[in-house]
């Protein structure tokens, strides 16, 4: 019997080794995207340049803002470097889809639609829809149904919550789409268009930059907007890690400090262009 456990136990030893190696390859491919971040040491964020005070391109050409502010918090926290990943707004899913970026930060809100590509993480703040107008429209404006119609024309950025909502809300107004929200700005500046749709805080941002524009926005909030982190829905341990450091995040009340910076502290506009 002896003899017989001495030959066995070498062989166990063998096939516990063969296993433990297996199981260290299954959870390394099991988590491919913390595998990735951990292997590299950097962390690749996936944001547009023009949602402010989300993201916003400075004078001297770096991107600051809210978004910004976070990703750097969360790069550190997971003590890696950050990367981001410059990319219009409406190609940032496509973006993380082919693995070009590990997560979306960017004032991105969480629907139904969206979660059906990814998995999101949080919400970390709230938003919601506005439209902003001349001062001559808003004087006349009983009710926001006046622009549903025909002869209003309306932009909304490109594969955006504002899209969705004009063809929802406002399906019988004009829909330009745009690219970016300096574009819809400018058009609305020099009337080629009648009505910008978009969260509440890019509109009043405008408003300030164009003081002497009479731009108006209708208030209440159309809309509530819960905006998320998008992630990747094959990694499971990433998205818990991610979803542990924001825990952490909200709990050292790191988002309310970029709220009173980014949403009620006006002083980082004199570093826009």
């Amino acid at each position: 019997m002896l003899r017989l456990l001495n030959r066995i136990n070498p062989l166990a030893c063998i096939l516990a080794g063969i296993m433990a190696l297996c199981l260290a390859s299954l959870s390394h491919a099991a988590s491919p995207i913390l595998s990735r971040v951990v292997d590299s040491g950097v962390l690749r964020v996936a944001m547009s340049a023009d949602q402010p005070p989300f993201t916003m391109r400075s004078r001297d050409k770096s991107i600051i803002g809210f978004d910004v502010d976070l990703a750097k918090y969360l790069a550190n926290a997971m003590r890696v470097q950050l990367e981001i990943v410059e990319k219009p707004f409406g190609d940032l899913l496509e973006t993380l889809a082919a693995g070009e970026a590990d997560l979306v930060i960017s004032g991105m809100t969480i629907t139904p639609t969206r979660t059906q590509q990814v998995d999101f993480i949080g919400p970390y703040t709230l938003s919601g829809k506005s439209i902003l107008t001349t001062a001559r429209i808003k004087g006349v404006v009983e009710d926001t149904a006046v622009f549903d119609h025909p002869e209003i024309q309306v932009a909304a950025l490109e594969n955006s919550t504002s899209q969705s909502f004009v063809e929802r809300e406002l399906s019988r107004a004009s829909l330009h789409l745009i690219s970016n929200y300096d574009q819809g700005i400018q058009m609305l500046l020099t009337g080629r268009i009648d009505a910008v749709v978009a969260d509440i805080p890019i509109l009043k941002l405008s408003m300030l930059r164009y003081p002497e524009a009479g731009l108006s926005m209708i208030e209440p909030a159309l809309s509530i907007e819960p905006i998320g982190i998008a992630i990747p829905g094959e990694d499971a341990q990433f998205a818990n890690l991610v979803g542990n450091y924001m825990d952490a995040i909200e709990k050292t009340g790191f988002i309310k400090q970029l709220h009173e910076k980014w949403f009620e502290d006006n002083n980082w506009i004199m570093f826009l262009p």
